[in-house]
């Protein structure tokens, strides 16, 4: 489980618990590759006169995979969503942590999005509709997006059953 226990109230049960989906990490990848290739392709053209060329290069190379890969994958390993018997808790951020907690009580609508890549991959986006005055929160990229959306709509359908008694859990 990826969410701290500390986070859920006594008696509060994990449902759906789960990262965005691996595809966040093609481009990064490519972006590695790519970099590679340039300070390889580098490395191997230039001649003992050059080799300043050759650092500068790989010093760029370096900052750049640490930009464009490095800072993407601790974004997606540190980036959780949970569904809980009571609330959607949402935490994201590498030095600044981010969160949001909808209680089940406020869904008003659940939607899901899936684009042709998507679809390929098996996620989709999954778009909490809410009682605030943003309107909708998107979570992106949720792996097996229709089981946890169908898991979504039975814990609304049963919190509605016994007369919308929910306690928000926040």
């Amino acid at each position: 489980m990826a969410i701290s226990r500390t986070l859920l109230s006594e008696g509060e049960q994990v449902v759906v618990s789960t990262r965005t989906h691996p595809k966040a990490l093609l481009l990064p990848v490519l972006a590695l590759v790519l970099l590679l290739a340039l300070g390889t392709f580098v490395e191997t053209r230039v001649d003992g006169d050059a080799r300043l060329l050759a650092w500068v290069v790989w010093a760029v190379v370096a900052v750049g995979v640490l930009w464009l890969f490095v800072w993407p994958l601790l974004t997606w390993l540190v980036g959780h969503y949970t569904i809980t018997d009571r609330r959607i808790l949402t935490r994201t951020g590498v030095l600044t942590r981010r969160g949001h907690d909808i209680p089940l009580s406020r869904i008003s609508d659940v939607q899901v999005e899936r684009h042709l890549t998507d679809r390929l991959l098996g996620c989709g986006t999954l778009i909490i509709g809410d009682a605030s005055p943003d309107g909708a929160v998107a979570l992106p990229d949720i792996p097996k997006v229709r089981e946890a959306q169908a898991r979504l709509n039975d814990l609304l359908h049963a919190l509605h059953s016994r007369g919308g008694r929910g306690d928000g859990g926040a």
